[in-house]
């Protein structure tokens, strides 16, 4: 019997367009249940996507802790997640919540 091969999936390489990048996003928010590291990650990958190093420039972040602030391992302040969202050209928004 042999064995079956598998790849780790990084989403990051399937997220080409602004719509992707977006949708994977809201879809994130809709899952994190109140999880800002769960978020940060989210845009994580976003960023992976886009290409860390242009991110953390246009955000006026060092790479280093562009990649801290969103390895999903701490909560980023709502400064970085809002320079980091700018950068990554997606913004933010609210909604009425029903119930």
């Amino acid at each position: 019997m042999s064995k079956t091969k598998t790849t780790r999936y990084d989403i990051a390489e399937h997220l080409r367009s602004p719509e992707e990048m977006a949708a994977y996003l809201e879809a994130c928010l809709e899952e994190a249940n109140g999880d800002a590291a769960f978020i940060a990650k989210a845009l994580g990958d976003i960023a992976r996507a886009k290409g860390m190093a242009q991110v953390a420039r246009d955000a006026g972040l060092s790479r280093e802790s562009l990649y801290k602030a969103l390895s999903g391992e701490r909560s980023p302040d709502f400064d970085t997640i809002l320079k980091v969202m700018a950068a990554l050209g997606l913004t933010l928004h609210a909604e009425a919540s029903h119930g």
